[in-house]
């Protein structure tokens, strides 16, 4: 399957397959279960058919803006094309691509019809993911009261934001979560990250983000680390750590923590999936997630 589908009831075909040859996309024929194959693997849907089939259809399969496909209505004329969800995360962009055809997008995102930028499209124009998802509602509403600024900060550094500031990094699949003892030196966390990357078997430069907790600020080896990588490292305050779910008995309950590596990784991480467990690596702990 494709990154795009472009799903059609069987008289709007014509109209389905001249989209889909535009886009690239796979054409599907509608029928009731259509939907529910699609939706898990595709990243773009387009539906030439009436709003009201699709949002029965695709109701029950929502779970969140940030993992859900972007699906983008036409109407069977060929005439609108309305993001249906997903407008910051791909939705609007897809109608606006759509546009070649000569069908006028419908955009109804509070920023994009003031011509304000938003978080997401911020991102998205750098190449960059965003780590605290929860901020861009208030963001994205003071970006429609005026200008917001962008800081751009690069490393090594420490960045302290509040739950109103967005913080973008590189854009990546993995998020990794680092413990480690008092003192480590420089070479040992970049060997550990190295030996955990390859037993997990992803390339270090997937990593989106490394996280560890705030007690670890002063560790001028671990920061040092993850400046030779090139790679960003956040700390986490003790109660966004000890909100995750943690796998693995720690020891870091003497510190008042659930965990450090697998909570560090979780934290930051798109799907909150454990890629891989803590694993030792002589004074450092790495778990993976994504």
């Amino acid at each position: 399957m494709t990154d795009t589908v472009v799903i059609a009831l069987p008289r709007f075909s014509r109209e389905a397959e001249r989209i889909a040859t535009f886009l690239g996309a796979e054409y599907r024929q509608y029928c009731p279960d259509i939907f529910t194959e699609v939706f898990p693997r595709a990243h773009r849907i387009v539906a030439v058919m009436s709003m009201g089939i699709v949002m029965r259809r695709i109701a029950p399969l929502l779970r969140d803006k940030w993992n859900d496909p972007a699906v983008v209505v036409v109407s069977p004329d060929l005439a609108y094309a309305i993001p249906l969800v997903g407008g910051h995360h791909g939705a609007n962009a897809l109608a606006q691509e759509l546009s070649a055809l000569g069908i006028v997008p419908v955009i109804t995102t509070a920023t994009e019809t003031l011509g304000r930028p938003s978080v997401e499209s911020i991102a998205q124009q750098h190449i960059c993911d965003i780590v605290n998802r929860d901020s861009t509602r208030a963001v994205n509403a003071a970006m429609l009261d005026g200008d917001v600024k962008v800081h751009a900060v690069s490393g090594p550094a420490i960045v302290i934001a509040g739950p109103a500031v967005s913080l973008l990094v590189r854009r990546g699949e993995y998020t990794v979560g680092i413990g480690c003892r008092k003192g480590v030196g420089r070479d040992e966390v970049i060997a550990a990250i190295r030996s955990a990357c390859a037993d997990a078997g992803i390339d270090p430069a997937d990593v989106m983000i490394f996280a560890t907790t705030v007690k670890k600020c002063n560790e001028t080896g671990l920061a040092e680390a993850i400046s030779a990588l090139s790679a960003n490292l956040i700390f986490l305050d003790d109660d966004t750590i000890n909100a995750q779910a943690t796998v693995s008995p720690s020891k870091a309950k003497r510190i008042g923590l659930l965990g450090v590596a697998e909570p560090c990784a979780l934290a930051v991480a798109q799907r909150k999936e454990l890629v891989m467990k803590k694993n030792i690596y002589g004074r450092v702990t790495v778990a993976i997630a994504r």
